[in-house]
């Protein structure tokens, strides 16, 4: 296997993660053997994909000498929740910039009657200071409510690090490169040799750690990206937008022809962090057929679009298939009034 210099990383996740197979569920879809890299046990109420770009990120945040993250995401934001257990963990103030999605959302985003729910409750458990402003305000004074709470700390004598939405950039790229031959060991192990990659797409940055992953070990697979939000060319932009970072950052040379990224938009659904009956029906059958539990932001959305590939025969041909569950149960915690239990 290829030997690649990584940049100082922390260990904080607790892997290798988990790799099963799913074999009711496959057999009652008559396609390829699902197997799934149980990313949401990277810890416990730390789970989730988030970690694995956190291990780089803070790592460089430390060698900086800073004091304080500041970063962004939605109400329920797996990676703000991340970044305010980790921050407690490593003594470091944190503060979130979070987007309200205005009342009719509060109740899925995770605010119902002014009561922390999900992963907001864990943010303020935590300690994160969390600031939470109007979605419209927050897409259009994004960079500026950024500036604003990084001069302010700095102002108090404090050393502020910005981490985008979902630590998804040219560091937070080597998280899942990372991954790669942790897939390569969990395929040698099974016996397996899958052609298709599957995980839900919010950021891009997980996507982006696969494709450059994948192209640095030279792993013969098809990484796809199940959008939970925006589309396809939105993904294609940001996807290669953070690979070119990443290796503009680090010096890493890789084939332009090597990076192909895939996206399917067609199951995003009414919009970010709402999902459809039909998905909240795949989270409710896998959670009691496999005691496998995913959320309707993240990965619900993104299981449910694999499915639906293998029921359209898309998928035809392929003995073994793989989706990467990145996690996301607290923010099912928050929507558990649309699963009629």
């Amino acid at each position: 296997m290829r030997s690649i210099d990584y940049p100082p990383r922390l260990s904080l996740a607790r892997l290798p993660t988990p790799f099963q197979p799913l074999d009711r569920l496959s057999e009652q879809l008559g396609g390829p053997r699902i197997w799934v890299k149980r990313d949401d046990l990277t810890d416990c109420a730390l789970s989730g994909n988030k970690i694995r770009k956190l291990e780089f990120t803070l790592a460089r945040a430390l060698e900086q000498g800073c004091d304080t993250l500041v970063t962004c995401g939605g109400v329920q934001s797996n990676h703000c929740r991340a970044t305010a257990i980790l921050g407690a963990q490593l003594g470091l103030k944190v503060h979130l910039i979070l987007r309200n999605e205005g009342r009719n959302e509060e109740r899925r985003e995770g605010v119902t009657n002014d009561i922390p729910d999900g992963n907001l409750f864990l943010d303020y458990l935590c300690g994160a200071q969390v600031s939470l402003y109007e979605k419209k305000k927050f897409q259009h004074d994004l960079p500026e409510l950024f500036d604003h709470w990084c001069k302010y700390y700095q102002a108090s004598g404090r050393k502020p690090y910005t981490i985008p939405t979902g630590a998804s950039d040219g560091t937070g790229v080597w998280g899942y490169v990372h991954c790669v031959p942790e897939l390569i060991a969990d395929f040698d192990k099974t016996g397996i040799n899958p052609r298709t990659i599957f995980h839900a797409t919010g950021s891009g940055g997980t996507q982006a750690g696969l494709t450059a992953g994948a192209a640095l070990y030279q792993l013969a697979v098809n990484i796809i990206g199940i959008a939970v939000c925006d589309n396809e060319q939105y993904f294609q932009n940001k996807v290669r937008a953070d690979i070119e970072q990443w290796q503009s950052l680090y010096g890493v040379e890789l084939e332009p022809s090597s990076i192909t990224i895939q996206v399917d938009d067609r199951y995003v659904g009414p919009g970010y962090a709402q999902a459809t009956a039909e998905v909240f029906d795949t989270i409710r059958h896998l959670a009691s057929l496999e005691g496998v539990i995913f959320d309707p932001i993240y990965t619900g959305k993104a299981f449910h679009g694999m499915i639906d590939k293998i029921r359209r025969g898309e998928l035809d041909g392929q003995s073994d298939i793989v989706f990467i569950h990145t996690g996301g149960i607290f923010g099912l915690l928050s929507q558990r009034d649309f699963l009629s239990i």
